[in-house]
């Protein structure tokens, strides 16, 4: 995906766009050029299913969770730069092209780890949902992170509870749980901006976007 942007001049939503949708097409044309020879349930691999995931991918799903977690936070202060600003981070001499493709390693290895659960569609919608419900009440880029672990959590539990009680489908209800946290979000920006109290709090820097976080890290003043 990076080769595109880097060598072509072609915008990152671009590429991603035509990976994205090539992946699909070049998938949809091996299912249907076997004849039914790959013996997969396409509806479990697209929005997942608790019923297929074993202890073994249990045990897979921690392991993930275990390298990326720990590489996110050997490589955070330099991923941070990478990603907020490539140009200051290469006058910094930073390998902006190495953290680039770790994050895309990490990445992939995400929504691999969470694809039998999720499915290859809504595992999309867990990387962006909980991280924009997180950026309308976080007052700093740590606290976002550790709001959108929380909001995340809050989904998977609240969603896969739902799928046991009312016997629906384990990956939607996840994405569901996480919509409502992030409109719980929204209202809670509401009223920041309706109650003077709650916007003293949240109060900005001049000329600082809406939902912009520190970059470093440090707390809004």
């Amino acid at each position: 995906m990076e080769l595109p942007v880097e060598h072509a001049g072609v915008y990152s939503d671009t590429s991603l766009a035509i990976v994205l949708t090539g992946g699909f097409a070049v998938g949809s044309i091996l299912i249907t050029a076997t004849d039914g020879g790959i013996a997969v349930g396409i509806d479990a691999y697209l929005f997942g299913s608790l019923a297929t995931v074993s202890m073994e991918n249990v045990g897979i799903l921690v392991l993930m969770s275990v390298i990326v977690g720990s590489l996110v936070t050997l490589a955070y202060r330099p991923l941070l730069y990478v990603t907020f600003d490539a140009t200051a981070a290469r006058a910094a001499r930073l390998n902006v092209r190495l953290y680039k493709r770790l994050m895309i390693v990490l990445t992939a290895l995400v929504v691999v780890s969470a694809m039998q659960i999720m499915g290859v569609i809504l595992v999309a919608a867990m990387l962006v949902v909980p991280v924009a419900a997180a950026a309308q009440v976080a007052g700093s880029f740590k606290q976002s992170i550790l709001l959108a672990i929380l909001a995340a959590e809050f989904a998977a539990i609240a969603g896969v509870t739902l799928s046991y009680v009312y016997g629906i489908a384990a990956g939607g209800s996840i994405v569901v749980a996480a919509i409502a946290v992030y409109a719980v979000a929204l209202g809670f920006q509401g009223l920041a901006h309706r109650f003077p109290t709650v916007r003293r709090h949240r109060s900005q820097r001049p000329g600082q976007p809406r939902d912009g976080l520190e970059a470093d890290g440090g707390e809004r003043e």
